[in-house]
């Protein structure tokens, strides 16, 4: 399928390529191999994703001095 560059540096997707794509808004761009690659991503409000990680921090049982402790040894290394 061949797309092209408009003169305000745009890429239309072709219908094809949006459809395998629905609830998609969100395309991360990079180059690899001087190929363009976009990879699908879905936005996710921060407070969701909060809630979320200290779900599965309470799961594997880690706790906030876990965190600190982590962080302090890090910062020793660099």
């Amino acid at each position: 399928m061949l797309a092209k560059r408009t003169s305000k540096n745009q890429l239309t997707l072709p219908k094809e390529i949006v459809k395998a794509f629905p609830d998609i808004n969100y395309f991360d761009v990079s180059v690899r191999d001087k190929k363009i690659v976009l990879m699908p991503v879905k936005i996710t409000p921060a407070d969701k994703t909060l809630g979320t990680i200290r779900e599965k921090m309470k799961k594997l049982g880690i706790t906030g001095k876990d965190i600190t402790d982590a962080v302090k040894w890090a910062r020793k290394r660099s």
